[in-house]
């Protein structure tokens, strides 16, 4: 008996420290995302020295008005913003990659990505019905978005119906979006088919404070509450049926996971575009280092998101001085050798 409470008070104590082990490396990743969000606020057509940002942000130290007002009505917002997505698309592609056993999912390519851009194509192609540029784009690339995840939410309701089977709905979706963007931009004038391409590439500069609470504040919810179904979808990864035997049901777990994450991530792709690559790198990153336990994947997915978008958005701006790349193009040209680096060494 004895031997039996020292071999589980060993087992514990091992759990703790990998437990431990796991939350420095959030936090590590944590520290990497703000120090990619002061890199950010200092990088621009007139460079501000790290310092001095720190200093603007915390309201310490000697800061000349004039560096206050880039730092926090200029740059802040855009920076925020980026974090902001990183986290929902990372988040997002953790728990799609989860609920479907699949690698390769993730919101982009179940199809919302293609939806958003549909929808916003629609409004710049037709007009923005009496409503401001600014928000008539937004609000239809998020109406295309749901309308996508409504037809995936259906066929996730029908009976019998498995994760590989959802995937080739979204991979029909994605295809489906992507013929009527085509025919919406072939059918425009030149100067309007270039609006609707400059959408696409995915861009944070039309960002403020409005669009980012409004973000941040979807994104915060949707994050809490798949944190609070983190041992549920923990259960999952053995698979249904032992998921099922501990009291999991999975058919009612992928419906509420797949409207939490098609609200968060349409919410995110609609003020800023179409950014790929976030929500499968990040997941594969936190994968490899901590694991499937959702109680360190998904914040590690989210600070791995949000650090990998903080970051292009730094190159976007540092590619050419004083030009702004959209950070979409600046995400695919990171992500896809960084894509092929986890395929080559995981094999």
């Amino acid at each position: 008996m004895a031997n039996v409470d020292t071999s589980l008070r060993a087992t514990i104590q091992h759990q703790r420290r990998l437990e431990r082990r796991r939350w420095r490396i959030v936090g590590g990743i944590g520290f990497v995302a703000f120090f990619t969000l002061v890199l950010d606020i200092a990088t621009g057509p007139s460079m501000l020295a790290p310092g001095a940002v720190v200093n603007a942000l915390l309201n310490i130290g000697d800061v000349d008005e004039m560096t206050r007002v880039i730092v926090m009505e200029m740059r802040l917002p855009m920076a925020l913003m980026a974090l902001v997505v990183g986290a929902a698309l990372g988040v997002g592609g953790a728990e799609i990659q989860t609920l479907l056993n699949n690698p390769m999912a993730s919101p982009y390519t179940l199809g919302l990505a293609a939806a958003a851009g549909f929808g916003a194509s629609l409004v710049i192609a037709l007009g923005t019905f009496g409503l401001p540029l600014l928000f008539a784009v937004p609000l239809g690339a998020f109406i295309m978005t749901m309308l996508a995840s409504g037809v995936l939410f259906a066929v996730a309701s029908l009976p019998r119906m498995t994760s590989a089977m959802l995937v080739l709905t979204g991979i029909a979706l994605l295809f489906l979006f992507q013929s009527l963007l085509s025919l919406v931009q072939y059918l425009s004038a030149p100067e309007v088919s270039q609006q609707i391409l400059f959408w696409l590439f995915g861009n944070l500069t039309k960002t403020n404070w409005l669009s980012l609470s409004i973000t941040a504040a979807v994104t915060v919810v949707c994050i809490s509450l798949l944190m609070r179904l983190s041992w549920q979808l923990t259960a999952l990864r053995l698979g249904e049926q032992r998921a099922a035997a501990l009291g999991v049901d999975p058919q009612r777990l992928r419906l509420v996971v797949l409207f939490l994450v098609a609200l968060m991530t349409s919410v995110a792709i609609s003020f800023v575009g179409v950014i790929g690559f976030i929500g499968l790198v990040a997941p594969h990153v936190a994968r490899m280092l901590v694991g499937e336990d959702q109680r360190f994947f998904v914040p590690l997915s989210m600070v791995t998101g949000a650090a990998f978008l903080s970051a292009s958005s730094v190159l976007s701006k540092s590619i050419i001085p004083g030009a702004l790349f959209p950070v979409g193009i600046v995400t695919a040209f990171i992500g896809v050798p960084f894509f092929f680096w986890i395929i080559i060494s995981r094999r």
